[in-house]
């Protein structure tokens, strides 16, 4: 308790302003446990920024951690981008807060002579991504935590190509930020060197936006009946928008969740994911006969997809179910334009579904799996400029076309979502058919994400302890079903279980466990690097002879997954 007393009593010096003392102060005086919780560790400026809690101590969000940051960026761009003029350009989302730090960062910025493009109001994440080149930056920040509760905000670092920053610049601007004292942040703003921006900015992104999401001039997109929510988030500001521009007609609002709200007042949670958060748009879907209904989290850069099954019901997608339609839509264009030859690609990461690998082959295209996040895709695209991306995704409901916007765009993905439904209903289809035809292909894959919340420094440790059992004392079976494959990404080695046989893998380290089976079974395992949680992703997958035997199948597989839990005694 003295080592986190000593490090709060800093926080009553000169270098923070009173409000902060006195918040400090009245914790001191009475709310020990909140104090170590605030104290016990600094706020990490990870590999692609930080989220977390906001309020005073080196544990959260606020002025100090957040200038930190800053700070250390501006120097890392001062010794290693050889520019007369650098620049960056900051947006931000509908959190609490999240106006006010992008102009704290605006102004540390410019005092370190660093001209700043700062967004007039909120703007999606993947706008932001789209005008750091745009722009002609050096890098780009945004303000947002995401789907994260409304007590949370966070920051988010772009370099030049419009990817999150990646090695080797994401270790040398940590080494900086870690580097720094408070006392050395530079908080005195030049304002001349802050110019504000916004429609010029929207229009450009707009306009890629539909020349990369809209693939026919065949589709007859006034037949298609949408359903949007913005969840209180930032995309109401650009998603109906590019619906427009793009030609779907028949759009419908969730208005009790138009405005964007910090509090998200009508959701548990603005998470896409969750049937729940989309509960409004789908009411609303089967009171209208809306044939898609789309929402998306606040920041704008996931979207969750809920379309009509064969019995005429809403059904949420998952997003490896969402990311294999639109990716085999795009095959099947690039296909029809004879513009496969062998030098295309796709992206995903290594807890999403196989079933992409196996359409993209199907097309004679590879499939570049990285690790979880969309900056390990960004850098894909540019570790091979030779070749071309045609789209990449993930299983938490992200999804990037082309490389306009280097990370998960829901603007973008929203409008080919919607270019799949109406070219499938206009056909004589459905969205659902199109992924039930590809299961009758390939197999029928599912796959179901549970994670376990575990708070504070003792909820770490216990994270690492299962990590750390599971990597030790590894499984031999599934479900009945030997383990072939124990992949180590901490280790960076894969090892077959039955014969022993180790092989290297060519990745960053990070810390997830994969296990999988001959067939296909698979359980990953990893901490979140938002969130104090740890994340278990099961994947299971059978053959499908018929759409017509697709719903007992999913019940088979959903058993199976339920099998494996208990028997992993995570229920």
């Amino acid at each position: 308790m003295k080592d986190i007393l000593d490090k709060a009593k800093l926080w009553l010096t000169p270098t923070f302003d009173t409000e902060t003392q006195t918040e400090i102060q009245e914790l001191i005086n009475g709310n020990p446990d909140a104090l170590t919780d605030r104290f016990y560790k600094n706020m990490e400026f990870g590999t692609g920024g930080m989220r977390g809690v906001m309020g005073a101590g080196t544990n959260r969000i606020n002025k100090y951690t957040l200038g930190r940051a800053t700070q250390g960026l501006s120097n890392y761009l001062i010794e290693n981008v050889k520019k007369e003029q650098l620049s960056v350009v900051i947006a931000f989302d509908c959190r609490h807060n999240s106006k006010k730090f992008a102009k704290v960062v605006a102004n540390i910025l410019s005092a370190n002579n660093i001209k700043v493009f700062l967004f007039e109001d909120l703007r999606a994440t993947p706008e932001l991504s789209f005008a750091v080149r745009h722009l002609n930056c050096d890098a780009g920040i945004v303000l947002t935590a995401s789907h994260n509760p409304p007590e949370y905000n966070g920051y988010k670092v772009y370099w030049a190509d419009g990817g999150q920053i990646v090695p080797p610049h994401d270790g040398g601007i940590i080494s900086k930020v870690n580097d720094l004292d408070f006392s050395e942040i530079n908080f005195n703003a030049k304002e001349e060197l802050i110019e504000v921006i916004g429609k010029d900015v929207d229009d450009a992104f707009i306009d890629g936006s539909v020349k990369n999401g809209c693939l026919s001039d065949d589709i007859n997109r006034d037949n298609l009946k949408i359903v949007f929510t913005s969840l209180h988030g930032t995309s109401i500001v650009s998603v109906p928008d590019a619906l427009a521009k793009a030609g779907y007609s028949d759009v419908h609002i969730v208005e009790e969740q138009r405005e964007p709200n910090g509090d998200f007042p009508t959701v548990k949670s603005p998470n896409p994911e969750e049937p729940e958060a989309l509960k409004m748009a789908t009411d609303l879907a089967n009171k209208i006969g809306a044939d898609i209904v789309i929402g998306t989290d606040p920041d704008c850069d996931r979207l969750g997809v809920a379309i009509r099954d064969l019995d005429g019901n809403m059904k949420l997608m998952n997003g490896n179910q969402t990311m294999v339609v639109m990716t085999e839509f795009l095959l099947k264009k690039w296909k029809e334009e004879g513009k496969i030859n062998g030098n295309q690609f796709v992206g995903s990461t290594i807890v999403s579904t196989e079933l992409v690998n196996k359409s993209a082959a199907s097309y004679g295209v590879a499939t570049k799996v990285g690790l979880t996040g969309f900056k390990w895709i960004a850098k894909m695209i540019r570790d091979h400029e030779s070749m071309d991306f045609i789209g990449g995704g993930e299983e938490s409901f992200g999804y990037m076309i082309g490389d306009f916007v280097r990370d998960k765009d829901a603007v973008t993905a929203t409008l080919l979502a919607c270019e799949v439904a109406a070219y499938a209903k206009q056909n004589g289809s459905s969205f659902y058919e199109e992924l039930l035809n590809i299961y009758l292909r390939n197999n029928f894959y599912k796959e179901h994400l549970i994670s376990i919340v575990k708070k504070g420094m003792d909820g770490a440790a216990e994270i690492q302890q299962m990590l750390s059992d599971m990597r030790n004392n590894p499984l031999t079976e599934i479900d009945g079903e030997k383990i072939e494959t124990l992949s180590d990404y901490e280790a960076s080695t894969r090892k077959n279980l039955i014969t022993g046989e180790v092989t290297n893998i060519d990745l960053p380290k990070s810390n997830v466990l994969i296990y999988q089976t001959a067939s296909g079974t698979r359980i990953a395992a990893r901490p979140s690097g938002t969130e104090p949680k740890i994340k278990f992703y099961f994947s299971v997958n059978s053959s499908l002879d018929s759409t017509n035997n697709a719903e007992a199948t999913e019940v088979e597989l959903d058993a199976k997954i339920q099998r494996i839990i208990k028997e992993l005694k995570l229920n």
